[in-house]
């Protein structure tokens, strides 16, 4: 984050030295009050009470009037911007006459570590424009070359660095935003601002820029094509403008528009640019044709099968403006192979793991579609829904009349992504502030081939059918960093199969002077349709939730006290993802930050919670928490350490038993706390440290004779800069946790002779393979490592090389087994089955990116990835053992080269002409 008012996260009061016992009997109390049958009349009461506490610390932590100021937004500055006729030379040397004609923005107020304080360095900016840029010129002035920061980096990562930012808010609605920002080095770095996506880096404008150093200061040139950004046709336009600086030695940040951490929200502090008349916007109309060219090993060593193969691929994107407001974007045949691998984990939790999305097309200019977090874009082009499924449909083997066994098929291939044959954003907003957004993609039939093996013909299974994704956005901006908003998910398929739909309607209402605001959503799931392969109907027809909060929202003191429901059949997880749902929640956050340099610190940020949560049919307990941190950085070596505690009453864990309809099988997990810290030291050193540490604490359980639970973690990251090109980082997470108990994962199997005894023991039938109706947990030992070597070669700001590592290993063994019955009931059982495992995952990304001209790119990147699961005797803690498991495992290696060129209408015609 580049600055302190988007990133601010929400902190509390510190915490008292007895806060372990205060929250065990906080929660306790908690537990008793929400498990009676009034729980909503109680609920009602708690509300009132926490509101009267609230209005009551309030007024108790009234501040005197200069932090009642630090809470109110700054003066709006005006800077006119000249027209111009003639040429400008991008070539950062403002030596062009015109360039000492325009008004100068300067005086530029600190944001931190000390918000407030003038600049001593001065910056001079200034802005021209002509038909078809926008041109920004800025000196920086500094004491000495040497005072200057030049790091290079890969494009839109700060680095160790000072840099220089321009802010654009091209339909003033003080809510959303454009930034365009350059290091000394030249690097780019660009980003979209909104309430859905906060700071968005993964927004790529094409735009060009130009640094040099002159004597003391260091100077930034930018010329910004209006086909970059979206404004109104209005003969006179009225921008919000703001321009930001980083000085870097001295880790601090300017803004000429002061900025005010206090003061909630970013786009609103900004001031304004005047002056712009009868600019159009023009024909947005790109084309980035691609081609792409794969070859992949894989050592399967099998006769009649090829270690190697190679692919091409082409294809390309579209944008085009349709009028001043809204721009589709397009991809046809897209080509994701380059991008980075994920971080693969062993899941023994009942809920999916959520990965990052690395594919540009659905990282770029989607904020309108991620309001009230209904899209997962990993939802399009994933894992077919009948993947699973297919060992299912193999025809088994069997014996024949003569008493000879008769082999059964096995499976040729399964693939483990959905194709997709294009994908279309239509995206923008009016003047009026109406934002509109159309996203829809098709994905092809994906077929799974399984071969019999006796007379080797094959056939092919559907596991995927023709899917179309759709979503639909309308987003109308209000006064007072306010918004509604309405959301559409629509997922349709071909066939007999299911269809879904979800929409949403959220709300955001901020007082005059920003202070307070009220925010909520109610959000409608709907499901209709049979099963994939199977003619038994979906049974989460109708689902839907709700939620609604009153915030304090700017000055040092702030909270937020809020409700919510997910009904027993929400599910928005054919295009969203969610992790359990059938809940009632209630919470209250509190912070109280300092923003200013005191003691020997920059700032100090606290933070409170209180949480308690109720399963909504039945309505039952589950859990309850409360929790409290801060964090601080030191003011002379810019050391920033912070510490989290929290603490938990006896929780009902009703999903880990994986057993539907919830209610009637729960874990019980017994009272704990956990301590954390975390220490960060100085970027600006060559070398730099992160370190953290943390432990959590069980009560004994009482109910069975058994070691405590206990969790423990640790991490270290080192990070080195060999020189301004050069740099590494190491990371080493460690985590333990003993004594767990759990679901034992991989679940128990017909097919073994030791689980028999045990499904029927818990009411299955192993003859009509009936699952057992009560449920088998272990308790486990679960070791986690994580290693990873990242570097990265900068050779200029337009072309890097970086290299990832990574090595996962998480090993689980088990000690004993017990039998969960209904209302938490464990009673041990004698289970002898071996169900230790480890699994083990290797990748290594390697990419050389060169951007030869703007938009332009050419990437090689070579990809190695290996992953292992070993069960019962082959499974080891032994941390060198499973690397060397992993170095011996068979690895897959893909190299691939990509090249992209950007075609833009307007510079053709220029060419042309």
């Amino acid at each position: 984050m580049l600055h302190s008012a988007t990133s601010r996260p929400k902190y509390g009061p510190p915490v008292a030295a007895d806060l372990g016992e205060f929250a065990t009997q906080l929660l306790l109390l908690l537990h008793h009050v929400y498990s009676r049958h009034i729980v909503v009349n109680r609920l009602r009461v708690f509300l009132l009470l926490c509101t009267m506490l609230f209005s009551g610390v309030v007024q108790a932590q009234t501040a005197p009037s200069t932090s009642a100021t630090a809470a109110v937004p700054a003066p709006k500055r005006q800077l006119q911007a000249l027209r111009i006729t003639e040429l400008v030379k991008l070539d950062g040397q403002l030596d062009e006459a015109v360039w000492q004609q325009a008004p100068i923005a300067t005086d530029f107020i600190q944001n931190r570590p000390n918000p407030g304080i003038p600049e001593k360095q001065k910056t001079e900016v200034r802005v021209l424009y002509d038909d078809a840029n926008i041109y920004i010129g800025a000196v920086l002035h500094d004491v000495s070359p040497d005072s200057i920061m030049r790091e290079l980096s890969p494009r839109d990562d700060a680095g160790n660095t000072d840099f220089f930012g321009v802010f654009f808010d091209t339909y003033h609605d003080k809510i959303n935003g454009y930034s365009f920002i350059v290091t000394t080095g030249g690097v780019q770095m660009d980003a979209r601002y909104s309430p859905a996506g906060g700071e968005d880096f993964n927004w790529n404008a094409v735009w060009d820029s130009r640094t040099s150093l002159r004597g003391t200061d260091w100077v930034a040139e930018m010329r910004i094509p209006y086909s970059a950004i979206r404004f109104s046709k209005s003969p006179e336009q009225l921008w919000g403008l703001n321009f930001m600086r980083r000085r870097k030695r001295d880790n601090q940040d300017f803004f000429w528009n002061e900025v005010k951490p206090a003061v909630d929200g970013f786009v609103n502090q900004w001031g304004e640019l005047q002056g712009l008349r009868d600019i159009q916007p023009p024909l947005r109309l790109s084309l980035t044709p691609y081609i792409s060219g794969y070859v992949n090993h894989y050592p399967y060593n099998e006769q009649g099968t090829r270690n190697s193969n190679t692919s091409f691929n082409g294809g390309a994107d579209v944008k085009w403006g349709i009028n001043e407001s809204f721009t589709l974007d397009a991809t046809l045949v897209p080509d994701f192979g380059q991008v980075q691998s994920d971080n693969q984990v062993l899941n023994l939790s009942p809920f999916e793991v959520q990965y990052n999305e690395n594919r540009q097309f659905f990282t770029e200019g989607t904020e309108l579609f991620n309001k009230g977090n209904l899209f997962y874009s990993r939802r399009v082009g994933a894992t077919p829904i009948g993947f699973g499924s297919v060992d299912n449909q193999l025809r088994k083997g069997e014996m024949d009349q003569d008493g000879k066994r008769r082999p059964g098929e096995a499976v040729v291939s399964n693939p483990g992504v959905t194709r997709l044959l294009n994908a279309t954003k239509v995206s923008g907003r009016t003047k009026q502030g109406l934002g509109v957004g159309v996203f829809n993609a098709l994905s092809n039939d994906v077929y799974a081939t399984l071969r019999d093996s006796v007379d080797g013909r094959q056939r092919e299974v559907l596991t995927q059918p023709f899917s179309n994704y759709n979503i639909v956005v309308l987003d109308q901006s209000l006064k007072n960093n306010s918004y509604v908003s309405l959301i559409n998910t629509n997922v349709t398929r071909a066939g007999t199969t299911y269809d879904a739909n979800v929409t949403g309607g959220l709300f955001r209402f901020a007082n005059k002077k920003n202070s307070y605001a009220l925010d909520g959503r109610l959000v409608y799931s709907r499901r209709r349709g049979q099963q994939f392969g199977s003619k038994e109907q979906i049974d989460d027809q109708n689902g839907y939730k709700y939620q609604v909060g009153l915030s304090k929202i700017s000055g040092n003191f702030t909270w937020q006290l809020g409700q919510g429901i997910e009904s027993d059949t929400y599910n928005p997880n054919d295009l969203g993802i969610l992790f359990g749902n059938n809940n009632i929640s209630q919470y209250l956050n509190v912070s109280y930050n300092k923003y200013k340099p005191f003691w020997k610190v920059n700032n100090l940020y606290t933070w409170g919670s209180l949480n308690h949560s109720l399963l909504y049919k039945p309505t039952r307990y589950q859990s309850a928490n409360v929790a409290a941190g801060f964090n601080t950085t030191f003011t002379k070596n810019f050391l920033t350490v912070g510490a989290n505690v929290d603490a938990n009453p006896v929780t009902n864990d009703y999903y880990e038993p994986r057993q539907y309809p919830l209610g009637d099988y729960y874990v019980r997990v017994p009272a704990n706390a956990n301590v954390d810290g975390f220490a960060s030291s100085d970027y600006r050193k060559k070398l730099a440290w992160d370190v953290g540490a943390g432990v959590r604490w069980y009560a004994e359980d009482d109910r069975l004779a058994r070691p405590r639970r206990m969790g423990y973690g640790w991490s270290v990251s080192p990070r080195y800069r060999v020189n301004n090109q050069l740099n590494f980082r190491y990371a080493l997470d460690w985590n333990l946790r003993q004594n767990q108990i759990g679901y034992v994962n991989g679940d128990l199997s017909f097919s073994q002779p030791l689980d028999t005894a045990i499904i029927r023991q818990f009411g299955g039938n192993v003859l009509l393979r009936k699952a057992p109706v009560d449920v088998l947990l272990g308790r486990r030992r679960v070791l986690t490592v994580t290693n990873t070597l990242s570097g990265a070669y900068t050779f200029n700001n337009r072309m890097s090389l970086t290299i990832r590592m990574r090595h996962y290993t998480s090993t689980v063994s088990y000690a004993d087994f017990v039998r969960l019955g209904k209302d938490g009931r464990e009673t041990l059982v004698d289970y002898r089955r071996n169900r230790d495992n480890t699994f083990n995952a290797f990748n290594v990304d390697a990419v050389y990116a060169w951007w030869f001209a703007p938009g332009s790119q050419v990437s090689i990147v070579w990809k190695n990835a290996s992953s292992s699961f070993l069960e019962a005797n082959e499974a080891t803690p032994l941390y060198f053992s499973n690397l060397n498991n992993t170095m011996n495992t068979p690895h897959n290696n893909n190299l691939s080269i990509k090249i992209l060129y950007y075609l833009d209408y307007l510079m053709v015609k220029r060419r042309l002409t």
